[in-house]
């Protein structure tokens, strides 16, 4: 238990200090501990530590987390690609679903969300980059998302979200970062996701208030 006290007290210590370099409060980015493949006991671990917001990218697998934890006031952010499959299942477990990129998907989460009540909190997943793997609306495309996400009762489009292309130098990630943080700022959203292990101090430099942080917290894992 030290051991990991002083790794995300280490985590914590990088974020408030990228965030006065930016000029802005040492509070002001706030951490979504990426828990994905991480076991149950490790994540008590965390919590125990803790940690309060956990990022899964596998809704059956963040469904079981949330049950395990029920009652100690979590919040689950969805934070990799969601399939349009999956929707209704994401609805009911996630707080915050940070990767929201078409209509159709737009469209299911508010209907799914009406269905039990809830307004779902989303994040417009934006592809800045040319990558043809990489999940995300094209900046042309984000207006006409805002829109139909106004006229929506049970949907909140609570800001923007971004991966940039992977680069060794987190420095060569900063444009990606700026570009977002002004069409965020353009629209007036609360939250800007950006940055994960690798980059989060340049993100949070350049406007980030959330940050998506595994390996630093977790270690390397396992994804296949």
């Amino acid at each position: 238990m030290p051991d990991f006290l002083h790794t995300i007290g280490d985590v914590y210590r990088r974020m408030s200090h990228a965030a006065m370099r930016g000029g802005r409060e040492p509070d002001a980015a706030h951490l979504v501990a990426v828990s994905k493949t991480v076991p149950v006991e490790v994540v008590r671990e965390a919590v125990d530590c803790g940690l309060r917001v956990f990022g899964e990218s596998r809704v059956r697998e963040a469904a079981a987390k949330a049950a395990a934890f029920a009652g100690l006031g979590l919040s689950w952010h969805m934070v990799g690609h969601l399939q349009r499959n999956k929707a209704r299942a994401a609805v009911e477990v996630f707080d915050l679903i940070h990767s929201v990129d078409n209509m159709d998907l737009l469209g299911l989460i508010e209907k799914h969300a009406a269905a039990i009540g809830k307004r779902q909190a989303v994040l417009i997943q934006v592809k800045l980059s040319g990558e043809q793997r990489k999940s995300g609306c094209d900046e042309a495309a984000l207006r006409a998302m805002v829109d139909a996400a106004t006229g929506m009762e049970h949907v909140e489009v609570r800001g923007l979200m971004t991966v940039p292309p992977f680069f060794d130098d987190p420095e060569a990630a900063r444009p990606y970062f700026r570009r977002l943080f002004e069409i965020n700022e353009a629209y007036g959203f609360p939250e800007l996701s950006m940055g994960m292990t690798g980059d989060f101090e340049a993100a949070i430099e350049e406007g980030a208030t959330l940050v998506r942080v595994g390996t630093a917290l977790f270690g390397e894992r396992d994804y296949a």
